[in-house]
């Protein structure tokens, strides 16, 4: 009689590196309460196109246009617009403006002329440890998005 030696089966082995490979693969996907790149990338073309619709709006009307941004609610607005734009809750966003255009703790604008200068700032749009910078020259007000 020959007794069963004590171990494990190849097959056995395989299995378990299996399960475990899909689990960390699973794991590894969740995103723990952060956005995904392609989240926070489409966030920062959002707000982009949103102060580049205020800087077209002030050109055309020959008014000052602004872009109004609060960043607990994570939304903004631009003059002329009806509905504000939401964007995901798992972003955070900073507004670096003039003074004078600082609404609350929460909330400020970016204000385009009629030249179409405005008063220049930058909207960080992050989540962990990536951001993406969206930019606005005081001068020319061209809006640029950086990494």
């Amino acid at each position: 009689m020959r007794r069963a030696s004590p171990g494990f089966t190849l097959i056995e082995i395989l299995v378990v590196l299996a399960l475990g490979a899909t689990l960390y693969a699973m794991l590894a996907s969740i995103p723990f309460g952060k956005a995904s790149a392609a989240d926070l990338k489409a966030a920062a073309r959002s707000v982009a196109s949103g102060l580049r619709t205020a800087q077209s709006t002030a050109l055309a009307t020959r008014r000052d246009a602004l872009l109004t941004i609060d960043m607990e609610s994570r939304e903004y607005i631009t003059t002329g617009e009806q509905d504000a734009h939401k964007l995901p809750q798992n972003i955070d966003l900073k507004l670096d403006t003039a003074q004078t255009e600082v609404v609350s703790e929460h909330s400020g604008s970016i204000r385009f002329y009629p030249d179409g200068s405005s008063t220049g700032g930058r909207v960080t749009v992050e989540s962990g440890e990536r951001k993406y910078l969206v930019d606005v020259d005081w001068l020319t007000g061209r809006v640029a998005i950086n990494e």
